[in-house]
């Protein structure tokens, strides 16, 4: 069955002690293999397991700098089934 996309996004201004928190929950999400995301608009329950899809890019332009963390994984396992090989050489 396929599922609509489901979505979650905030911004805000935090200082970086709040920032490391976050952080620090997203990590023990990972861990435990549940991660709840919500504010006063949105809420979504992602469940991570398996190996992940991990991208780290940095970058400073003038004043503004900027670190992107992107992690993705695939929920389900899409199975290729099992169909036979045959390789022949001549």
């Amino acid at each position: 069955m396929k599922r609509g996309k489901l979505s979650f996004r905030h911004e805000s201004l935090q200082d970086a002690k709040t920032i490391k928190g976050i952080l620090k929950a997203v990590t023990e999400g990972l861990a435990n293999g549940k991660l709840d995301f919500s504010d006063a608009d949105d809420r979504i329950e992602l469940n991570p397991k398996g190996l992940m899809n991990l991208k780290i890019t940095a970058s400073q332009e003038e004043s503004l700098n900027r670190l992107n963390i992107r992690i993705s994984w695939q929920s389900e396992t899409k199975t290729l089934g099992n169909k036979a090989i045959e390789v022949k050489t001549k």
